[in-house]
């Protein structure tokens, strides 16, 4: 049980990783506290349809701003995880 739970950590870990870079990839130095729509699917993968769905159901955090829709980097960071925690990560 115990080295299950240490790859979900590693697999965790490795996810923000990738999500940092990304991030920093795409915003330079300094790290976003939200990204919009097109971003968060660019450094998820997740498509547009899906992330959609994964927003009205609520897995995913949104903040809306006049007719933006941000999604906090933390909001997605914590739904990969929860994700790869679960015992298959189906969405």
């Amino acid at each position: 049980m115990a080295a299950r739970r240490d790859d979900a950590d590693v697999a965790s870990a490795s996810v923000s990783t990738v999500l940092e870079g990304l991030a920093q990839a795409s915003f330079g130095s300094m790290e976003p506290i939200t990204v919009r729509i097109p971003d968060a699917i660019k450094l998820t993968g997740i498509g547009r349809s899906k992330l959609y769905e994964l927003i009205s159901s609520g897995d995913i955090e949104t903040i809306k701003v006049g007719r933006m829709t941000l999604i906090p980097v933390d909001g997605l960071r914590t739904f990969i995880r929860r994700r790869t925690a679960d015992k298959d990560g189906r969405v």
